[in-house]
């Protein structure tokens, strides 16, 4: 049975530890709108392309760390506190890929986490000329945990098919996301070969895969992360990512 793989600092960063030694994550590609019900929960157009961002690798963090809501994120002139949480997959390639055909695409994943793609909404919406990066980029905004389970057999203990996980979000026990990546509109393998098609993705490349419904934007009142929330991100067979937040 295949050991989960450590997620660790290493030189400043993360990198999950593998047996030939870590391996640094040094980039980040997020993906917008991939289950139709969040979408239609924005009332946002259903994408018939993968909507793709990049997050800062600086934001990365890890199970157990405390997500920290910088002032910035705060101030009533740039929209007040509206940091929410997204519980995601995360897809963690183990090897260079460039123009992969989607049939052999998920030969290239290292293994799989749980991800938590903690976005300032003023900032990703308003404040950023329409760009999602600066607010989805504040530093401990990309929690990745508790370990990388490795792709491969299931009855090895592996993860073969990513497209059958449940994937929940709890704040403070309480359930506000319970979705499946089976509703992804673009699966895992083909994000893998859309993003590879002229690019080459570095293995160590990370890819949230997007978020089911249930966010904190979309909730009537709206519910943001508060000093002292606990989030937890649980993926079948996967384990539970587990913060807690502080605004600094």
């Amino acid at each position: 049975m295949p050991n989960p793989l450590p997620l660790l600092r290493d030189q400043g960063g993360i990198a999950v530890q593998t047996p030939s030694g870590p391996l640094p994550i040094r980039t980040i590609l997020g993906i917008g709108r991939n289950y139709a019900e969040h979408a239609r929960e924005q009332a946002a157009a259903v994408p018939d392309r993968p909507m793709v961002f990049t997050k800062n690798p600086g934001s990365l963090c890890l199970s157990g760390d405390e997500i920290v809501v910088p002032q910035v994120a705060r101030d009533p002139d740039h929209g007040g506190n509206q940091t929410d949480f997204e519980a995601e997959l995360g897809v963690i390639l183990g090897r260079a890929v460039r123009d992969i055909p989607e049939s052999e695409a998920l030969s290239a994943v290292l293994g799989y986490c749980c991800a938590n793609d903690v976005s300032a909404r003023w900032w990703q919406k308003q404040g950023s000329g329409g760009q999602f990066w600066r607010g989805k980029s504040f530093d401990t905004f990309c929690p990745l945990g508790p370990a990388v389970v490795p792709a491969g057999a299931a009855g090895a203990g592996g993860i073969e098919d990513p497209q059958g996980l449940r994937v929940r979000c709890r704040v403070n026990g309480e359930t506000m996301q319970d979705g499946t990546t089976a509703d992804m509109i673009f699966p895992v393998a083909r994000l893998i070969a859309d993003l590879s098609r002229g690019m080459t993705l570095e293995a160590g490349t990370v890819i949230l895969t997007g978020t089911p419904s249930g966010v904190g934007m979309a909730r009537t009142p709206p519910v943001w992360l508060q000093d002292g929330d606990t989030v937890e991100v649980e993926i079948d067979g996967i384990g539970t990512l587990t913060n807690r937040v502080r605004f600094g």
